[in-house]
């Protein structure tokens, strides 16, 4: 795929994602990425709105050196803007990569990663801000959260947005790759929102919607007494299960036809 096709696929995921009916985001809330190659990605610039994504939003950013910030201690915030802006592709850059760059050349540099949506879905930032917040999300509900979101949610406690809670955002999915011997599909940050990550910008925004919709259920299920989560090994046949993986396939399709 060419980069100028790259980034209208980018282009459309976004201003999917930002429709105001939606839900996900208002203002300049959110930011999104796609990998280019194996050394660049397009990430949101800081202040811009998703609803109203163009070629004029993004910036071209070189990955090894967003990924190498993740690496550094006690930077002020002047200096992770200075490193940023160093890490742009176009060193004559006038807009500035987002604060959360770094996580999503983290999330870039896994294997079969492509797009990443970070947004603030509000039936998701009420689970986000409640007090059993991580036991919440532990389990699945339907299968079509299993299929879309995966068997299981990572789940990142609270991060000054930017280099810390890249940090942290980094550690819980390695955790994760360890556990379950693959990449996670959606990430719930405390207090914060939601990461969808895949392979394809079709797969992201469905992981979205359905996490969102998975969390109204959540919300109307304790209202009605508590929740009734599928038992673990219903989760794990239903994710290896050849129709369901046939669904998903065909969804990862779905931009070709």
């Amino acid at each position: 795929m060419s980069e100028k096709e790259i980034l209208a696929q980018l282009i459309a995921m976004s201003r999917e994602l930002g429709r105001p009916e939606n839900d996900y985001v208002i203002l300049g809330e959110g930011n999104t990425s796609a990998k280019i190659d194996e050394e660049h990605f397009f990430v949101k610039a800081s202040g811009k709105y998703l609803a109203d994504s163009d070629e004029n939003t993004f910036v071209k950013v070189k990955l090894n050196g967003a990924l190498a910030i993740l690496d550094k201690d006690n930077l002020t915030d002047d200096q992770i803007k200075e490193l940023l802006f160093a890490a742009c592709a176009d060193p004559d850059s006038s807009i500035r990569p987002s604060i959360e760059t770094t996580f999503h050349a983290f999330l870039l540099s896994l294997p079969g990663v492509n797009f990443v949506g970070h947004t603030h879905p509000t039936p998701i930032l009420a689970m986000m801000c409640s007090i059993n917040a991580e036991n919440i999300i532990r389990g699945r509900i339907c299968p079509e959260e299993i299929v879309f979101c995966g068997p299981e949610s990572v789940y990142v406690e609270y991060g000054d947005p930017g280099l810390a809670l890249g940090k942290k955002i980094r550690e819980s999915v390695y955790r994760y790759i360890d556990k379950h011997g693959c990449n996670p599909k959606v990430i719930y940050v405390q207090n914060h929102g939601l990461i969808a990550l895949a392979g394809t910008a079709d797969e992201v925004i469905a992981a979205t919607a359905v996490a969102c919709k998975a969390a109204r259920a959540l919300t109307g299920a304790m209202i009605f007494g508590g929740v009734r989560y599928l038992p673990e090994e219903d989760v794990e046949r239903i994710y290896v299960r050849p129709d369901e993986a046939y669904r998903l396939e065909q969804l990862k399709r779905a931009r070709n036809r």
